[in-house]
């Protein structure tokens, strides 16, 4: 066995990962990751999803040679790297030359390493002379950016994770922190468990696992936290609890913002905020007594209309409090992607320049040209994300080139997004696998390596560089994002006649590209023109700034209270309250929400490849209040459609007191791979910041109905090569007026389908749902033409091995469970195609998994709630919580919920007895 340390790929926490490789099938394979125990990020833990990366390497999925259409109609055909490169240089160089460099562009990802990164915006920028790179990064976290340029002066947040370990009050805003950067809020329980003192204030719409830790939760209406915000700074405004030194030595603007707080009194914003003014005094106090308020905040304030606003709001609570620059102080964006600090880096986005340079700066264009050895860069904008793709639509960008990300589920307004792909005349898609939504329109798919294959930097929220390590050689035909990059623009300066291809693109290695890019960084604020591979590999990740002749990077920002800004002081942002976008109306009265789950990410391109991380959460679901369920004469787990001005799908609804009246809440991550239609995306709203130019995917406006389908469906079966039977399942949504599909189990995975329709399936589409499932003539049935019911179950070595159930699904739990659980079907033949709803032996369900890591559900730990344990009693008796430690707020609210129930069933014999005696 061999170990290589390296990063994981998931969020921006950016957790060391230890990747442990042997000898499989006489290969060298994955065998296993843990966390790095010396990673200062996370000190050796890992969530769910980091934990179980070596489950999701599925070698059926992955592109493994470059392959080729010639027409739309066609199947891709593999071809060479030579004619794949070929082509592409051939398509864009005449795109150039009949239209223009902005004909083309480039659509890129917060996964890439930053020498990936760095690569992509030289070709654009300095090769071809377009500013038309752009990046997911756009989608999460161009707002946090534009927030901190517009007060600090920089894109650099000032804090790091050591922080929280330091703070006295810790302000959580967005950000369901518990579920989306689960190993930060271990941090948080951590430092709580040691201060008690510690105060935790979470603000969102709904009641999330972040804010039932909560000593205050304001339950705002969406899209209310500039007027929240401001509110709070009138209240330290007229209760002097100001840092008058601060703001007067270091900061501009407050006389303006004050002038604009007098319409912020608590009072007279409460009920457009949603709480009480007496909520809003409570965390005004709160914030400006404590000693050090840590604010933590990610999209819930990023991905909306006015999130530069909401940004800049939060960070002038810091600037009146001088809670910035000291030890467990700060505003602190987390950042969505592994790197997708690394990217703004670089200048991979449309409005920048290499090292924090900004594109309309004419200053900063000649430096960069300088550097590149170039008379000049393109000075005109380049399309972001949301206006790339409009483009892409309206026929002005005619061949795009998409890097390692999969617009085609995660972009809002999926129906525009996709007829934009289809009416490109050349799009290229560099991907690891092969079955994302984006694949399916692409013409050119260029095989890359993924993680555990790569080499180079990325940089997480607090400012950290850390190396990622290949640990497995490349397979197949796969080559690194910067290579393709690099072989690209060698191809297309032939193409163009350009001598710049050599001179440009000289780079052997990741390093050479590095060393290029710290050289870009001396003297800018994030000069790390004094690091190198050797001094990561030797001493660990560092902070940047690291400039040369540091011995460590820096911790902490602004500490003396100079900012990069022109005359050294941070600018207070004059902000005030603004409508969403979308309004709700009558026909579409609630507000959708979207978000993350625990044990999913993004666009599940590669969680959704590890069945273990479906059994929290199985499906997609609508999630809404009581009260909204009721109003609407349904019930949880009716199948509901869900309309709104772009799209419409049908999904399962589930009530919930956690969310507000008149708000609904759906998971971002289901595709059109995993469910019908253009997924969640259909939903949301293309209409972005003024500033950021980010979309609002986190407000759209929509209704929820009853909807009739009484033909139902639902199939589990063990199959070989889980994603092959997954891509083949998903043309048939198209017969259905719901289906989705997934996986179940844990060691090797269960492929599952569900569906729905308003008429009868016909028999030859059951028969190739079963082919792929693999239930044949051996299977044991049950017909009923008379109420169309339809039952198979397939065993082997006595145990069931798949079943499929049509017309009825009375018996589908205990079957999911008996499949799962691998239970021996003994006599039992007849019962597993009988619809009966229990089993035909005596077994205790088990409910939903909460604990992903050691499969413990709901009901093996309500019965120890139930006798009286706590959560301590629990982890020691089935070991829930012990792993990850993802599920822990959600073992504390069953222990609550447990301990409540029993309060009352003790008060109940007393009613009983009183009631007797009158």
């Amino acid at each position: 066995m061999r170990e290589t340390k390296s990063t994981c790929p998931y969020c921006g926490v950016g957790c060391g990962v230890i990747i442990e490789t042997g000898t499989q099938h006489n290969i060298n394979a994955i065998t296993a990751v843990r966390g790095d125990a010396e990673h200062p990020a996370n000190f050796g833990k890992l969530c769910s999803k980091g934990s179980t990366l070596h489950l999701t390497l599925s070698p059926a999925a992955r592109a493994l040679y470059p392959a080729l259409r010639s027409h739309r109609r066609e199947a891709r055909q593999r071809v060479s790297w030579d004619t794949a490169l070929d082509t592409a240089a051939e398509k864009f160089a005449r795109c150039i030359q009949d239209h223009g460099p902005d004909s083309v562009a480039f659509y890129i990802s917060g996964q890439l390493l930053t020498e990936d990164y760095y690569i992509f915006n030289k070709l654009a920028k300095g090769l071809i002379g377009t500013n038309n790179v752009d990046t997911n990064s756009r989608l999460c976290m161009s707002s946090a950016v534009a927030g901190y340029k517009a007060t600090l002066g920089a894109d650099a947040p000032p804090c790091a994770y050591e922080d929280i370990d330091a703070a006295a009050c810790i302000f959580i805003v967005g950000s369901n922190t518990a579920y989306a950067h689960p190993i930060l809020f271990r941090r948080i329980e951590a430092a709580r468990a040691k201060n008690p003192h510690l105060k935790l204030i979470v603000v969102d719409p709904r009641r999330t696992e972040t804010a039932s830790e909560a000593d205050l939760f304001l339950q705002i209406k969406p899209g209310s936290d500039v007027a929240l915000f401001n509110a709070m700074l009138h209240v330290m405004l007229n209760e002097g609890l100001l840092d008058d030194n601060y703001i007067r030595d270091h900061t501009d603007g407050f006389a303006a913002l004050s002038l604009t707080l007098q319409d912020y009194a608590p009072t007279a914003v409460a009920d457009s905020v949603g709480i009480s003014a007496s909520s809003i005094t409570d965390a005004a106090r709160l914030f400006a007594k404590s000693p050090a308020t840590l604010s933590l905040y990610c999209q819930g304030l990023n991905q909306s209309s006015h999130g530069t606003d909401k940004n800049a709001a939060i960070i002038n609570l810091h600037l009146a409090t001088g809670h910035i620059g000291k030890p467990g102080a700060g505003p602190f964006s987390l950042t969505g992607q592994p790197n997708a600090m690394g990217g703004r880096e670089v200048g991979g986005m449309a409005n920048l320049l290499s090292a924090h340079r900004d594109l309309a700066n004419a200053t900063h264009r000649a430096e960069v040209a300088k550097l590149w050895g170039l008379d000049s860069v393109p000075a005109a904008p380049g399309k972001t994300a949301v206006a790339l793709f409009d483009a892409l639509h309206d026929g002005s960008i005619k061949c795009v080139w998409i890097a390692c990300t999969n617009p085609a589920q995660s972009m809002p307004n999926q129906s525009l997004i996709r007829e934009a792909l289809a009416r490109a005349e050349f799009v290229v898609l560099q991907e690891c696998y092969t079955d994302t939504e984006t694949a399916r329109h692409a013409d050119l798919l260029l095989p890359a390596t993924t993680w555990s294959e790569k080499d180079g930097t990325v940089t997480n929220s607090e400012r950290r560089i850390s190396r990622q390590c290949a640990a497995i050689a490349a397979p197949g035909e796969t080559r690194h994002d910067w290579q393709i990059a690099v072989d690209f623009a060698h191809a297309l300066a032939a193409k163009l006649g350009s001598p710049l291809g050599t001179k440009l693109f000289p780079y052997q290695c990741a390093e050479d590209i590095f060393n290029e890019h710290r050289e870009t960084t001396r003297g800018r604020d994030l000069d790390i023109s004094g690091l190198t591979y050797a001094i990561l590999e030797t001493r660990g990740p560092q902070q940047w700034p690291f400039a040369d002749g540091a011995l460590t990077g820096k911790t902490r920002l602004y500490a003396d209270g100079i900012f990069p800004t022109a005359n050294g002081r941070a600018q207070f942002a004059n902000t005030a309250q603004k409508s969403a976008a979308e309004q709700t109306s009558e026909k579409f009265p609630l507000i959708l929400n979207t978000g993350r789950l625990r044990d999913q990410w993004h666009a599940m391109s590669r969680t959704g490849r590890a069945a273990q991380l479906y059994a929290h959460a199985a499906e997609p679901v609508i999630t809404m209040h009581p009260a909204d369920i009721t109003a609407r004469q349904l019930s949880g787990g009716d199948l509901v459609s869900i309309t709104g001005a772009r799209g419409a799908m049908v999904l399962p609804v589930a009530a919930s007191g956690d969310m507000a009246v008149g708000n609904a809440f759906l998971p971002m991550h289901w595709g059109s791979r995993f469910m019908k239609g253009g997924g969640i995306n259909e939903l949301t709203s293309g209409v972005v910041d003024a500033t950021s130019h980010q979309p609002e995917l986190k407000y759209a406006a929509i209704e929820v109905a009853a909807v009739r389908l009484p033909w139902r469906l639902v199939a589990m079966a063990y199959v070989d090569g889980a994603d092959a039977a997954l891509e083949k399942l998903a043309p048939h949504f198209d017969a259905f007026d719901y289906a989705t599909c997934g996986l179940a189990g844990r060691n090797q995975p269960i492929v599952v389908f569900r569906g729905a329709s308003f008429t009868k399936i016909s028999g030859e589409r059951l028969a190739a749902i079963d082919a792929v499932l693999n239930i044949d003539a051996h299977a044991l049935t049950f017909t009923d033409e008379k109420y169309s019911i339809h039952r198979a179950a397939k065993m082997s070595d006595g145990k069931l091995a798949a079943f499929r159930l049509s017309g009825d699904l009375c018996s589908q739990d205990w079957l999911g469970e008996w499949l799962e659980t691998l239970m021996d079907t003994g006599s039992s033949g007849y019962h597993l195609v009988s619809g009966s709803a229990r089993p035909p032996m005596a077994t205790i369900p088990r409910g939903r998994v909460v604990c992903s890591c050691h499969n413990v559900a709901t009901n093996e730990i309500a019965a120890c709630f139930a006798n009286g344990g706590d959560v301590a009693d629990a982890q020691e008796a089935l070991k829930c919580g012990t792993g990850c430690g993802s599920c822990v707020p959600e073992l504390k609210r069953m222990a609550q919920a447990s301990f409540e129930l029993r309060q009352i069933q003790k008060r109940q014999p007393e009613h009983r007895a009183d009631k007797v005696a009158a």
